[in-house]
């Protein structure tokens, strides 16, 4: 199969391991903790604004966001008793793809409101802007940043990180979000997107992936 094998795979489903690694690599991440539902819903584990999400999911699902001058948070049915708590990130919406040793390019995500599932999934739901028009200096910093994160978690193949960019903060408000070992490839995904900045068709960009796969994942 192609792309990451099991490990890197399972790290970077594991929100919080992904951060444990990204600090080692001494990248840049808000700061996150575990905690059960009801010590989430018995009064602010870190000052607003925050985040409440499962810490092994994808797509956004189970996002709360816990706003300043709220109350601590009444949290959804159905989501897992352990939780992750992390900072709220803002800034602009910013993904970056990796394929093999080299970063091919930066894409913004606008949309009206957060990037939830329905701005990913949904026809209009978002626009990307590819090449992100961002400062030199920030687009070579998200290149590195995710070129970084790949190798950390031991990624192989194509994977696609997130990132957030305060841009009052300047360099400094640039912060990784997560890694997809597994990033979405239908002709309109983010990844096949670089790949085209790259110059590289969707087709050429899957043969790549077919030709670099090898049993030793």
């Amino acid at each position: 199969y192609t792309h990451s094998g099991v490990l890197a795979s399972a790290l970077a489903m594991d929100k919080q391991r992904t951060k444990d690694l990204y600090r080692v690599e001494g990248l840049p991440v808000v700061p996150s903790l575990l905690a059960r539902q009801a010590e989430i819903a018995a009064g602010h584990l870190m000052s607003p604004p925050y985040v409440v999400k499962p810490y092994d999911e994808g797509s956004s699902v189970g996002v709360v966001i816990v706003r300043e001058g709220m109350n601590a948070p009444r949290l959804p049915e159905g989501l897992p008793d352990m939780l992750m708590v992390e900072a709220y990130a803002p800034g602009r919406e910013l993904t970056v793809t990796v394929m093999g040793d080299r970063a091919l390019g930066v894409t913004e995500i606008i949309t009206d409101g957060w990037y939830d599932y329905d701005a990913k999934y949904k026809p209009g739901g978002s626009r990307h802007v590819c090449p992100a028009e961002l400062p030199t200096e920030i687009t070579d910093a998200c290149m590195d940043y995710s070129l970084r994160a790949h190798r950390v978690l031991g990624c192989r193949g194509v994977s696609r990180t997130d990132l957030r960019w305060d841009e009052a903060r300047g360099l400094a408000g640039l912060v990784l979000l997560e890694t997809n070992t597994q990033p979405g490839m239908t002709p309109t995904s983010l990844s096949p997107e670089h790949a085209g900045l790259a110059g590289l068709s969707f087709g050429q960009f899957c043969a790549w992936m077919v030709e670099d796969a090898s049993c030793n994942r």
